[in-house]
């Protein structure tokens, strides 16, 4: 019998892949710094538009809507710009308001509405800010740790 040879003489026979995972895999994209500010101003600005086509322009149910934006956001971002996140998503909100706001007068009654609703709705905002800070928080320093054990 010939001596093993190559990384089959180390670890033995490579196994066979088994079969497909049965079920549906959630997505894991990596979305950069500018990558995750696009996609948190335009889900909040599609989310402020069916907001307004379902619910009469609510701004609870607008406010409810940008948590799942703010974890969403905070799990796709690269560990390099992990930072970046909690600066984005009080733009983003700010963005999805415009088709929430009352613009019954104009492009300045639509800016007032804005900021009434900026106003109004902080809690919402300090809140879904504050998730994805604190998520980006632990995710930080998980990777910063890994990279120490790394080196």
């Amino acid at each position: 019998m010939a001596a093993r040879r190559g990384p089959e003489a180390v670890r033995g026979p490579v196994p066979e892949p088994g079969p497909a995972p049965i079920g549906r895999r959630f997505p894991n994209p990596r979305l950069t710094g500018l990558g995750g500010g696009l996609f948190c101003v335009a889900a909040m600005l599609l989310l402020g538009a069916l907001d307004a086509l379902l619910f009469g322009s609510s701004l609870i149910a607008y406010g409810v809507l940008f948590l799942p934006v703010c974890v969403l956001t905070a799990l796709w971002m690269r560990p390099g710009d992990l930072l970046t996140a909690p600066v984005a998503l009080p733009i983003a909100f700010g963005a999805g308001l415009f088709p929430v706001a009352d613009g019954s007068a104009g492009f300045l009654g639509s800016l007032m509405g804005v900021f009434t609703g900026l106003a109004t709705q902080a809690g919402w905002l300090y809140g879904g800010t504050l998730i994805a800070g604190v998520m980006v928080l632990v995710r930080r320093v998980r990777w910063v740790r890994s990279r120490r054990r790394r080196v």
